[in-house]
């Protein structure tokens, strides 16, 4: 089909975080203002620098069959939870070409179907495992499932697999960026006429000592082991880095067209994306928040976004002194005094960062936020910093405005890459 600029509405949703093993136990904890962070019990974490991190509500694997659990790794198992439960609140009972309507013909035809699941780090904890496997059993007892399980498209080619799509299935690997992107590239999918339906989304699973040890080596990560609950902070003078976190978040992203068609509930319109990259450090954000400005600006050049229809935000915010600060100054840059009427919030402050998966849970929220007219609290900001100079939705969740009112949802990763995704409520 040759079609461009199709109108793009989000049919379903799912989630699998540190607050709820779906998305309405985790959209209640959200509301509430609940921290996810937890201790670390296990004794491989005992004598770390960082022993807290935000881990899953529910485990996958009692929500998954075990010969399901046993050939995935942990951040295909949340994809794939996710990806299930956005499918089935789209509306949809089975793969596609399986799924039929009255009449006998296809829902959604697999060749129109597409799936684009991000992560940033891919199947890291099965690399690591079974190298200890290895060195420590021998070469008979290495997992013949563990290069599918590692390789990083694995949670979108067993999404792909779970639902029939033919269309394409896509990995964005942009670091923390990765989820947001994904769902970008989704979003482009529809609109030029490449697929009628995408499942998008970011997960992931590194919540492992390597990975611990490696952030926090760099500086990355709040050491705040004897309050964890309070060490993910953002905007707050204390706050020292970001916590960890893991699980997914997938949205189904359908034309308009095809939506009404059948008949399916529409949270709201996905208008866009903005893309840009600092080029300025591997690991730190540029300071004046250039790059971060880019992104926005090209947001309002690609689509038909009014600043003043900017009621809200789910901002990237992963309680770093460096980070926090400059995505504020980006926002000021291209938007000005809007920037004064638009409720911000920072939800990694509930979640943790979930890395790749982090565009995904935090795409969940900013839908959810435009669908109940909500914005949800940003916890733990005791002092807010002088240099944040915005409306920073803290304790309590909002009310947002009635009338048509659009949310954008930022993501910035290591490497300098940046997404800003929007979307409006119809």
């Amino acid at each position: 089909m040759n079609a461009t600029n199709r109108t793009v509405v989000v049919t379903g949703i799912g989630a699998t975080t540190p607050l709820g093993g779906d998305t309405a136990s985790t959209w209640e904890g959200l509301l509430a203002g609940r921290s996810g962070v937890r201790p670390l019990e296990d004794e491989r974490f005992a004598d770390l620098p960082v022993r807290m991190a935000a881990t899953a509500a529910v485990e996958p694997d009692q929500v998954l069959p075990r010969p399901v659990a046993r050939k995935l790794d942990r951040s295909a198992q949340f994809a794939l939870i996710a990806a299930r439960e956005a499918w089935a609140d789209a509306g949809y009972t089975g793969p596609a070409g399986e799924d039929t309507a009255e009449d006998g013909s296809a829902v959604i035809a697999p060749e129109r179907l597409g799936a684009v699941i991000a992560s940033g780090i891919g199947g890291v904890t099965t690399l690591l495992d079974q190298y200890d496997v290895l060195k420590e059993k021998g070469v008979r007892r290495v997992s013949p499932h563990t290069v599918p399980m590692l390789m990083p498209n694995s949670p979108s080619a067993n999404v792909g697999l779970e639902v029939g799509a033919q269309a394409g299935v896509h990995t964005p690997v942009s670091a923390c960026a990765s989820g947001a992107e994904a769902i970008g590239y989704a979003i482009e999918m529809i609109r030029t006429g490449r697929a009628d339906v995408v499942v998008a989304g970011g997960t992931e699973a590194a919540i492992h000592p390597l990975p611990l040890v490696a952030f926090a080596n760099m500086m990355a990560m709040s050491k705040n082991n004897d309050e964890p609950t309070k060490a993910s902070r953002p905007y707050d003078t204390a706050r020292d880095g970001f916590v960890l976190g893991e699980g997914a978040g997938v949205v189904i992203l359908e034309s308009a067209e095809h939506a009404a068609k059948r008949g399916a509930r529409v949270y709201c319109e996905a208008l866009g994306q903005g893309l840009s990259a600092d080029s300025h450090h591997i690991a730190q954000p540029e300071p004046t928040g250039r790059g971060i400005a880019a992104a926005v600006q090209n947001l309002l050049d690609d689509t038909d976004l009014k600043p003043a229809e900017l009621a809200h935000l789910n901002a990237h915010a992963t309680s770093t002194p460096l980070g926090d600060v400059a995505e504020i100054k980006a926002l000021r840059r291209v938007l000005g005094d809007e920037v004064d009427h638009i409720a911000i919030s920072a939800t990694k402050s509930m979640t943790g960062h979930l890395l790749g998966g982090a565009g995904g849970i935090e795409t969940v929220a900013t839908v959810l936020s435009l669908y109940h007219r909500q914005a949800p609290p940003t916890i733990n900001v005791d002092n807010l910093d002088e240099e944040i100079d915005a409306d920073i939705v803290r304790d309590e969740p909002r009310q947002l405005p009635e009338g048509t009112i659009a949310a954008i949802n930022n993501s910035f990763g290591f490497g300098g890459h940046n997404v800003v995704l929007a979307f409006r409520t119809v």
